[in-house]
């Protein structure tokens, strides 16, 4: 469903005139229920009522099903995780005494563009509101999306800051998953009868257009509603880099530079302490040459799913070189993933020959354990004995020192593809 959902957010966020302040925490212990407003958005008669949401035009068991999903993801992300309570407005200066105010929800036939749900603000109280398709308002993909939209909003800190823009859609989708699929969020759907659903992960667009920029916002192709997966790497953190994990996406807006238009990467840059952002990056792209990122099924889709993606990124120029085609060049924190082929047991040895700036990877994986291991490149070059029940994959992601961009207009450095050649010996791409 994510594909279909509305850039009219970005739009409306970006045009508030209102100064975004400091994230801050709940202090104090909100109200068992918070106050319902009707004149947040188009109001009206008929609605339905939960703790912390009203739903308008639904009665019933849909009603129902929508609320318990809402109360389900608030749970776990407010409850659980820590992040700043949606029914407190964007413009309160503390979060000490709330006014603590009901999230509206408005079901509705249709919306401008064929979306199936947008998040608007109301400047006048500060609280987010939901329009949602009244075919999809108790779909995850779609109505937790949008709440997800809301709560960064709510978040305070990206709001006017263009070069989160794109972003807003990844951790919408982000946001989504994890209350689908996380465990994170298991206490939170158990709490309100709520199942765990399947994960919506796109490795098409993930892995087969895995050159483009890391969060591209660019029209008709880019990636950004597709490229979440690298906020569940960051969020499971399967390589236990200090500074990142569980409550990283929450902080990468507690901790965002006020004022500053810099881009989430500059963000997680100064949270990751324990590594620095472009080896980061290139890791979480050498686990994605297997799926390895610590989500609870993204995994099995890929082994599933694997032979239909396209992995066409070099050109043999014989004797056991390659170089990478022109339109599949890494981008800006992008990457190429080449998966390796052998014959039983052998030892491989990979050496990249570029003058940009990279991180590559020799990624291993026990086709019977499941076990996986990664060999750094150092000085060019990686060499690993692969027996005959491994698999291997070269991985190169492009990871220059951070730049300013907005993902919506990307040119110069950001749109420059990483120009490199690849030999091996051992295996053959």
């Amino acid at each position: 469903m994510s594909s279909i959902l509305s850039f009219a957010v970005l739009a409306f966020v970006h045009a508030l005139n209102v100064a975004a302040a400091p994230a801050l925490r709940v202090r104090a212990a909100p109200p068992a229920t918070f106050t319902a407003n009707n004149a947040i958005g188009p109001g009206g008669s008929s609605f339905t009522d939960s703790a912390h949401f009203r739903v308008y035009g639904e009665t019933g068991t849909t009603a129902t099903n929508t609320l318990n999903m809402l109360e389900g993801a608030y749970s776990c992300f407010v409850d659980t995780l820590g992040w700043r309570s949606s029914g407190l407005a964007f413009n309160d200066a503390t979060d000490a005494d709330g006014p603590w105010t009901k999230v509206n929800i408005y079901s509705v036939s249709t919306l401008s563009g064929g979306a199936a749900g947008v998040m608007h603000s109301d400047y006048k109280t500060g609280m987010s509101w939901l329009e949602v398709v009244n075919q999809y308002t108790a779909i995850p993909g779609v109505t937790v999306h949008e709440f997800g939209h809301g709560m960064t909003y709510h978040a305070k800190t990206w709001v006017e800051q263009g070069r989160t823009g794109a972003w807003w859609e990844t951790v919408a989708n982000w946001y989504a998953d994890t209350y689908k699929t996380s465990p994170l969020c298991a206490e939170g759907r158990s709490k309100f009868g709520q199942s765990t659903s399947a994960t919506e992960i796109n490795l098409n667009k993930v892995i087969g257009d895995s050159f483009q920029v890391l969060v591209d916002g660019s029209a008709g192709s880019g990636n950004y509603y597709e490229a979440w997966p690298f906020l569940s790497y960051l969020t499971y953190n399967a390589d236990k880099f200090a500074g990142l994990g569980t409550n990283t996406i929450r902080e990468s807006f507690v901790q965002y530079s006020k004022g500053s238009n810099e881009t989430p990467l500059h963000t997680f840059a100064r949270l990751s302490t324990g590594a620095t952002i472009q080896k980061v990056v290139g890791r979480y792209w050498a686990r994605m040459a297997f799926v390895d990122i610590g989500h609870p099924t993204a995994q099995s889709v890929f082994l599933s799913q694997r032979s239909r993606i396209n992995y066409a990124n070099l050109d043999s120029q014989g004797n056991g070189v390659y170089k990478v085609k022109s339109a599949r060049q890494p981008k800006y924190m992008g990457a190429n993933i080449v998966p390796l082929k052998k014959s039983g047991a052998v030892s491989v040895s990979a050496k990249i020959t570029t003058s940009g700036t990279y991180t590559a990877t020799l990624s291993i994986r026990n086709t019977s354990s499941g076990a996986t291991r990664y060999v750094d490149f150092v000085n060019g070059s990686a060499s690993a004995s692969v027996s005959a029940d491994e698999e291997a994959a070269v991985v190169v992601a492009n990871t220059p020192a951070l730049i300013l961009y907005d993902p919506f207009q990307l040119s110069g450095e950001v749109a420059k593809g990483l120009d490199y050649t690849l030999t091996l010996t051992g295996a053959t791409a």
